[in-house]
């Protein structure tokens, strides 16, 4: 109750809410946090870089959450970049190292059929190929 406690005060004074259930690798900056949200089994490695408005959040399923055991929220990679107003959905969801996240990642079969982008771009760059790599989804 009290790590819960403390969550709410603090979404209260930055409009960041992390639940207190996820798990943070370290050096974990966030930048403009307005708007954040971080769910319960959402992990983050290490060096990760959040922007205002950014989401890493469960899909509601029409059974309820309890119909999806176990993890329900996106892990995020090493050395990641969320640009804001991403929101990243779905325990099956991982962001893989060095990745640079534009808009959304939705997770596949999400918003329509297979060619359906469900309105969201993923952007990853690696630094050993110089190069950008644009991916729909």
């Amino acid at each position: 109750m009290i790590p819960r406690m403390m969550t709410e005060y603090a979404h209260s004074r930055t409009g960041i809410d992390i639940h207190p259930g996820a798990q943070i690798g370290p050096w974990f900056f966030i930048d403009h946090g307005t708007g954040i949200v971080i769910g319960e089994t959402t992990v983050i490695g290490s060096h990760v870089k959040l922007y205002q408005g950014v989401t890493l959040g469960a899909l509601s399923p029409r059974a309820g959450h309890a119909s999806l055991p176990g993890k329900r929220h996106p892990t995020v990679c090493d050395d990641v970049t969320i640009y804001s107003g991403a929101s990243i959905l779905g325990g099956e969801t991982t962001i893989g190292d060095h990745a640079v996240v534009g808009r959304q990642r939705l997770p596949d079969g999400f918003g329509g059929g297979d060619d359906s982008t469900g309105g969201g771009i993923s952007i990853t760059v690696d630094p050993t190929w110089g190069e950008t790599e644009r991916v729909n989804f």
